[in-house]
Order: structure tokens, then C-alpha cells, then sequence
């Protein structure tokens, strides 16, 4: 088990990393491309700068949806803000950064009680998230059936951290559940560019093609339901 945990520590943490900051990069470029491409295809080329500003702005502050559906935008927003700030700015998770690839933020680190409450935030607000989404009909058709797992893999972190963040768990329990988080956190590396978690990072630049992309060119709506996986269904 010690040597499991020094392995995901430390050769299996960097290779993973590598993999995530390499996806992701590889995803930027390939986003830049096709908004070329999509620019040199719309008829329509002018995109003007407060279209792309009103979308970015709209994705980060959501009003519409406040008013539309306020109680899956709160779960939402909280959701991602804990899922963000606490593998980040976690002390622990920044000694990790440290000694793995020489880089942290640990000098603005969060106190632990601040990190244990957005922990438990993220579980309760992600499993508040994969019931609201099942149990709508417009949400089931738009997602696919690995988002519900997406969405679990992404708690499981949380709660295998929780565990071990408790002094009363025995030392065999810690170990299991402490190579279990990391673990998991790998696996959501290596997986981070192939799915839609992917937009934390893409997302100014997915506005940017999202108003040339919906200048629809002929073949444009065939290209939606394609993406959505939805091919031959009626929308």
C-alpha cells in the first residue's frame, strides 16, 4: 500500500498532469483553428466585440438562467466554485504541486476550515446537481450517459479528502482512502481534456467560437446534433 501511495504521488502524478496540461493545450489550438475555420465559412463575418463580451459575461454571471431556473443556477455556481477553489488553493494539495512539479500556490492557501466547508459544499451541491439533472427531461436528452459519471468521479475526491482529513480514521482506512484520492484525481486528469469539465478552461476562448459557430453555415445544424450525439433523433 505505501509504495501504491508513493507511485500515485509522485511518477503517476506528474505523468497525469502532463497529460492534462497537454490535452488542454491541444484543445485551445484546435479551438483557434476552428474559429477560423468557422469565421471563413459563415456568410455573416463581422462579430462584434460586445456580442462576444455579453456571452462570456453571460456564461460567468448567468442572470438569465437566475430567472429561468434560479435553484439549478445557485447548485451550479456553488458547485463549481468549490470544485475550483479547493484542489487549488488547498495547503496539503499545494505541498503535493510543490514537491511534484516544483510549482504551487501555497502562499495563498485556504485554511483547513474554510476547506473542509467548501468539501462539503462540492458533495452535497454535485449530487444535488446529478438528481436535478436526471430528473429533467430536457437535461436527460442534452446529456450523455458519461456526464452522470463525470459528475460522480468529480465527487469522489471530495469525499475520499473528507475522510481522510479526519484524526479518527484508523491508519489502514487513511491509506485506502488516501490512494483512492489520488487515484481518482488522476483519472480526472488524464479524462479533463476528452470532456466537457474542459470548458473551466476553454471557456473564453468556446465564446469567441460559439458567435461565429452560430452564424449557422448550410450544413451547421447537422453539425449540432452530431456533437450532441443525437444524429437522426427528432429535436
Amino acid at each position: 500500500m505505501d509504495a501504491l501511495i508513493e507511485f500515485a504521488k509522485g511518477p503517476l502524478f506528474r505523468l497525469t498532469f502532463a497529460i492534462m496540461l497537454l490535452g488542454l493545450l491541444r484543445l485551445i489550438v484546435l479551438s483557434i483553428i476552428n474559429g477560423i475555420e468557422a469565421k471563413g465559412k459563415a456568410q455573416d463575418k463581422v462579430i462584434p466585440k460586445s456580442y462576444v463580451r455579453k456571452l462570456t459575461w453571460g456564461f460567468l454571471i448567468p442572470i438569465r438562467s437566475f430567472r429561468v431556473k434560479p435553484l439549478y443556477s445557485i447548485v451550479s455556481i456553488l458547485f463549481h466554485i468549490g470544485l475550483l477553489i479547493t484542489p487549488i488553493l488547498l495547503y496539503d494539495h499545494n505541498l503535493l504541486f510543490n514537491n511534484s512539479i516544483g510549482f504551487s500556490l501555497i502562499g495563498i492557501s485556504i485554511p483547513k476550515e474554510i476547506a473542509d466547508f467548501l468539501t462539503i459544499l462540492t458533495i452535497i451541491t454535485g449530487l444535488l446537481l446529478l438528481i436535478m439533472r436526471a430528473s429533467s427531461s430536457t437535461a436527460r436528452f442534452l446529456s450523455r450517459k458519461q456526464e452522470y459519471l463525470w459528475l460522480l468521479l468529480l465527487v469522489i475526491p471530495f469525499f475520499t479528502g473528507m475522510i481522510i482529513s479526519q484524526t479518527s480514521v484508523s491508519p489502514d482506512t487513511y491509506k485506502f482512502f488516501f490512494l483512492l484520492h489520488l487515484l481518482s484525481g488522476c483519472l480526472i486528469f488524464v479524462l479533463m481534456p476528452f470532456t466537457k469539465i474542459a470548458h473551466c478552461v476553454l471557456m473564453p476562448i468556446g465564446q469567441w467560437i460559439t458567435a461565429r459557430s452560430w452564424k449557422f453555415t448550410q450544413e451547421g445544424g447537422e453539425f449540432v446534433t452530431i456533437s450532441l450525439g443525437k444524429e437522426g433523433e427528432k429535436v
